[in-house]
């Protein structure tokens, strides 16, 4: 009797491990914009699928990436660390070329390097850009495999290429597998699709152990490609097709997890490295109503699409007005997966368990937005306070102001009406804790600069 009561105890111990190391995914476009989602309000592309997982999940309306542009961001994505500790940033050189020989340092610790030691299996599909020389490819950092661009793919043009007449032989980027270049050039239009048939594989070939995916898409960065299924579909033209196929991808990748009954247990999240390039014209998307793009430390460089999707753990439905941000990652997929946040280094990411389990008040109080190794604004609550300020890739040199703008981002999403004058205390306080986070950061070396020709 006494064996028959406890039963139920024992099974549940027993299972509890289980779930206490879900799957995680995470799903990153490349300069996809604030407002290209139907779910963010875009009238005319289509994005069911999303627009399914927003219902099913979590919406945020702030979630931020940690850098305008891709090598930062993304390097702020893995490590949990803005990228200006980790030298991935750089006045001059603001992501890596193919010329490059840095990359990510071998003392950062990537989301996948965690979840590794924790038994994990680990995967990277799609584009990397966090270095491209061997000590540096994602299988140096964690992951088991990786199929995708090493960098972004409107590198290695050939003479007279045209993004806006974009030809997929024109630029000779390649397709890697793990270490090897196995196609060059790359066939831009079929990646987004086979991008997701990898991604669907790993999630069949581990379903009966944790994994970690990291599906970070080429698209929708210029030039853009769709296949030729879903090119001449969507009203928005050639970007809302590119934006709609990845979409489809999204659909692909829940209905794989369904598929095998991995629901219950698979965090996914999908988001995007950094806002619209605006200078491309409708071959580039829309941030909304937020001000700028790529580029820029306005809302609309770096405010992001955020969807956390977990049926039976996150509730449906809801919309959180929190901020979070991509460094967020780090700190909630480590201790999701019972593995220790390194306490050895300033971790700029926080937990956002509280939030997305409604079990807490969000523990983070403040976000910083750099512009390669210099912090230009910070937020607070609703305030944000810009010290520098520069239009997204625009030829107009940054200005510094003195006294800093600050806009209450709760009313004045768009950032039209510096309200500092009227708030000389908000300004104060906020001056002070960015100058507290400034005296946190240590000089590194340059990554992005290091030892390229004629240095």
């Amino acid at each position: 009797m006494i064996l028959r009561l406890l039963l139920p105890a024992l099974l549940f111990s027993t299972l509890q491990p289980q779930a206490e190391t879900p799957n995680i995914i995470i799903i990153l476009c490349d300069d996809l914009g604030y407002g290209d989602l139907g779910c963010y309000g875009h009238p005319s592309i289509r994005t069911p699928n999303l627009d399914r997982m927003a219902a099913e999940g979590m919406r945020f309306t702030d979630f931020y990436s940690a850098a305008p542009v891709c090598t930062p961001s993304r390097a702020a994505l893995l490590t949990g660390r803005y990228a200006a500790r980790s030298g991935m940033a750089s006045e001059k050189r603001r992501v890596l070329f193919p010329d490059s020989t840095g990359g990510l340092p071998p003392s950062e610790i990537t989301i996948a390097e965690a979840l590794k030691a924790k038994g994990y299996a680990t995967a990277a599909v799609g584009k990397w850009h966090l270095g491209h020389r061997p000590p540096h490819l994602p299988t140096k950092n964690g992951f088991d495999s990786f199929f995708g661009l090493p960098y972004s793919n409107d590198m290695d043009g050939v003479p007279g290429a045209k993004w806006a007449e974009p030809q997929w032989k024109d630029w000779n980027v390649p397709l890697m597998r793990n270490e090897e270049i196995v196609e060059r050039p790359a066939v831009q239009p079929t990646l987004t699709r086979r991008y997701t048939d990898e991604a669907v594989k790993i999630i069949k070939e581990n379903r009966g152990k944790p994994f970690f995916l990291y599906l970070a898409h080429t698209m929708p960065h210029t030039p853009i490609f769709a296949s030729e299924e879903a090119s001449g579909k969507s009203a928005r033209g050639r970007y809302g097709d590119v934006v709609e196929e990845l979409d489809g991808s999204v659909g692909r990748v829940l209905a794989a997890i369904q598929a095998e009954g991995l629901e219950k247990k698979t965090l996914v999240v999908f988001t995007s490295d950094n806002g619209p390039w605006l200078i491309r014209g409708l071959h580039g998307g829309s941030a909304g109503l937020l001000n700028e793009g790529k580029g820029s430390t306005w809302e609309g460089g770096m405010r992001e699409p955020g969807i956390f999707w977990w049926p039976g753990r996150i509730a449906a439905g809801k919309v959180t007005r929190e901020p979070a941000c991509t460094m967020d990652l780090f700190a909630t997929s480590l201790k999701l997966a019972g593995a220790e946040v390194p306490t050895d280094r300033p971790i700029d990411g926080v937990d956002l368990s509280p939030v997305l389990f409604g079990t807490g008040p969000n523990p983070r109080r403040s976000f910083v937005y750099y512009r390669d190794m210099t912090a230009w604004a910070i937020r607070l609550g609703p305030w944000k306070m810009h010290v520098t300020t520069r239009s997204s890739f625009g030829k107009d040199a940054a200005v510094n102001h003195e006294p800093p703008l600050l806009f209450n981002l709760a009313q004045d999403p768009s950032e039209k009406l510096d309200v500092a004058s009227k708030n000389p205390d908000v300004v104060a306080e906020m001056r002070k804790l960015l100058a507290d986070h400034q005296a946190t950061v240590t000089p590194v070396e340059n990554q992005l600069e290091k030892d390229l020709p004629g240095k």
